[in-house]
């Protein structure tokens, strides 16, 4: 197969290279776009957990220990997805031509908030330890330093930061839950678009 033409809206068909096109005919994103995709979900999966663990130890090194893991791991994912913005304005998400306009309003909006969420958290979280005038490591490598004390901003982070735990929740429960709809019930094959190509296909872009 040397490509298929996928059609967006009234524009013309434009023919994609057959490993960015699924075998039901979408586009697919291309390989960095999902390798930050996925390397994001796995480092979501693994934050969360960590800050559970941590803030149910008590006062002992391995308590400290979790919250450096939780912290350094929360920092990558603010690397990550500042990469993945400036990447998304470089080459936009290729468009589904089958889906419905409400449902690709709903995913887009799902997006940009787990982008801004994802922000949101490890600033907030960075700024709820600096504003205690503590440095933090990352991953033992070096330390952020830390800023002035301030009590009355370090509440603040710390609200923010309690608060957007609940949208993270909430957020990727959604799309985990689109992403099943879209598997089980639509049977659209979108999933695939996310993934690296299957039949020994390889990339030439």
């Amino acid at each position: 197969m040397s490509g298929s033409p996928i059609t967006t809206g009234k524009a013309a068909p434009v023919a994609l290279p057959a490993t960015y096109v699924t075998a039901s005919g979408l586009p697919r994103y291309n390989p960095l776009a999902q390798a930050l995709h996925w390397l994001t979900a796995a480092l979501v999966l693994a934050v969360l957990p960590l800050a559970w663990v941590a803030a149910s130890l008590p006062p002992a090194p391995a308590k400290g220990n979790f919250f450096v893991l939780h912290k350094s791991v929360g920092l990558t994912i603010l690397a990550i997805v500042v990469v993945r913005i400036v990447w998304r304005m470089i080459r936009p998400a290729p468009a589904d031509p089958q889906a419905p306009r409400l449902l690709t309003l709903i995913g887009r909006i799902n997006h940009y908030l787990m982008y801004a969420i994802f922000l949101i958290m490890p600033i907030s979280g960075y700024l709820l330890s600096a504003l205690s005038g503590r440095d933090t490591p990352y991953f033992w490598l070096f330390t952020i330093p830390g800023l002035p004390k301030d009590d009355a901003a370090q509440k603040i982070a710390d609200s923010i930061h309690l608060v957007g735990q609940w949208f993270v929740y909430a957020l990727v429960l959604l799309h985990i839950a689109g992403t099943v709809w879209h598997l089980v019930i639509r049977r659209d094959g979108l999933l695939e678009r996310m993934l690296p190509v299957q039949d020994g296909r390889r990339s030439s872009r």
